[in-house]
């Protein structure tokens, strides 16, 4: 992956020119915002609010000359606009930020993951009929001289150019010195293929050599209106389905198969019956349902929601589909409690979703931590799988950091309480986010079903939300189906 990265940041760089029409236009500002969208957002609604964007609010923005948007192959969104001035650029972000004409597209962006940088160019726009972007940013290495860097870009810039399906490239620098290429192709396959052109390439490896190698950021994007309809995603149609209780929408219905709904919440009957059961005695104003986190991995969907049926609830639900259908449900759920001693609730915390390369190394970690840890008991082996300088806890009655969870051991041996784990029944996972289902008990022995969410950063679990909750006995079950 990282050889991979590498030959891209070859081919983009190596498209940088200081000549042509770039020294015959008028210094103008780019500027790139890149940023993903929350998991609980619809990829299509969100491209079809950015083309509203662009049409009722930033096109109409005094200094406005062309605006481009894109996405990468992670979903994450690069948005490209150039502007007369640095002050059009500056006057346009303050007046996007309190108008609420574009509330519902900023509600669906990331708000942590977003990045601005503009820079001062000297071209114009050209490349109309491109389908595919590639953007790198970076900072020269200390002791680069300029005349040296212009002289290599010009050596590959006329190679460069005669590419097929090469359409333009546009450079520019920030007030820090900080340097952007971006690269027009006509398609990405075209894109593709010329990377490995650089491969062994002298003057590339020159080229790269001045070059701060950490400090080179770049994405290659598909741009949005070149992309077809996309149909909805599982985890659209599960999200669809939880906000039709908000909405009373009755078309995420359809997404359940009529034939097979295997229910593993004990307190409904099988089936669509016995989901219709539950809908009909819904107090009045119906249920409520605040999707937080929603991710997918294969044929399942889990999302993490905050509802109010028949009072707050924290719950974690789990969809399996077949043929695109919703076959199969599993959830946990439990009262809100207040804040945690370290003031965190049962939903806050980070919501963004990254190193989609890495879930299973996430999946496997969090597996082993559970049978090593919960299961085996192993707690001198802990700081393996959870981060001992920084791990964040939403469980109600537990604080922050290894301490926190320290602390709460305690309080249950010197009360008499349990916490076991005795099964791992199921592990999920995208990308930073990994879900475990697990049975064991809790308290006084009691039989219980353990939800827990975890987040990783660099191999290691940096942030933990679960739900607890009672399995109830067996004479109560309304279905044949079990927890898990």
């Amino acid at each position: 992956m990282k050889q991979k990265l590498i030959l891209i940041a070859m081919a983009v760089i190596l498209t940088l020119s200081c000549k042509n029409e770039e020294n015959n236009s008028e210094p103008s500002v780019l500027e790139v915002t890149t940023f993903s969208i929350k998991t609980t957002a619809n990829n299509q609604t969100f491209n079809n609010l950015d083309a509203q964007v662009e049409a009722n609010f930033t096109s109409k923005q005094p200094g406005f000359i062309r605006r481009e948007s894109g996405v990468n192959e992670s979903g994450e969104y690069t948005v490209i606009v150039y502007w007369k001035t640095l002050a059009d650029a500056e006057a346009s972000m303050k007046k996007f930020m309190g108008d609420s004409s574009v509330a519902d597209y900023a509600g669906m962006i990331e708000g942590p993951s977003m990045k601005m940088n503009r820079y001062t160019i000297n071209a114009d726009f050209k490349a109309e009929n491109s389908q595919f972007i590639e953007m790198m940013s970076f900072n020269l290495v200390d002791g680069a001289v300029m005349a040296d860097f212009d002289l290599t870009n010009n050596k590959v810039a006329e190679k460069t150019a005669k590419q097929k399906g090469f359409v333009q490239r546009i450079t520019g620098f920030d007030e820090s010195g900080r340097q952007v290429v971006l690269v027009y192709w006509d398609t990405k396959e075209n894109s593709d293929g010329y990377i490995q052109a650089f491969m062994s390439d002298t003057t590339s490896k020159e080229f790269m050599g001045m070059m701060n190698q950490s400090s080179i950021q770049m994405t290659r994007s598909q741009t949005l209106s070149t992309l077809k309809q996309q149909e909805m995603s599982k985890k659209d149609k599960v999200v669809a389905l939880l906000n039709s209780f908000n909405t009373g929408d009755q078309t995420p219905i359809s997404y359940i198969n009529p034939e097979k709904y295997i229910q593993h919440n004990l307190g409904v009957g099988d089936g669509l019956a016995g989901f219709g059961e539950v809908m009909q005695h819904a107090p009045p104003g119906g249920f409520k349902a605040n999707v937080i986190r929603a991710f997918q991995d294969g044929d399942y969907v889990f999302a993490h929601t905050e509802y109010d049926f028949f009072g707050p609830k924290a719950a974690f639900d789990v969809f399996r589909f077949e043929d695109d259908k919703i076959v199969e449900h599993w959830d946990n759920m439990l009262p809100v409690s207040s804040a945690n001693p370290s003031g965190h609730t049962q939903f806050d915390g980070a919501t963004s979703l990254t190193d989609l390369d890495k879930t299973e190394a996430n999946k496997t970690k969090v597996q082993d931590f559970i049978n090593t840890v919960l299961l085996k008991g192993e707690m001198d082996v802990i700081t393996n799988y959870i981060n001992p300088k920084n791990y964040i806890q939403h469980n109600p009655g537990v604080a922050d950091g290894l301490e926190g969870f320290g602390a709460a051991m305690k309080y249950f041996a010197e009360n008499k309480m349990v916490m076991e784990y005795d099964t791992l029944h199921k592990v999920l996972g995208q990308g930073n986010f990994v879900l475990t289902l697990s049975e064991g008990k809790f308290g006084k022995d009691v039989h219980t079903a353990f939800y827990d969410l975890f987040r990783l950063e660099d191999g290691l679990i940096v942030e933990h939300w679960d739900v607890i909750a009672p399995i109830p006995p067996k004479a109560e079950w309304k279905n044949d189906n079990g927890k898990f």
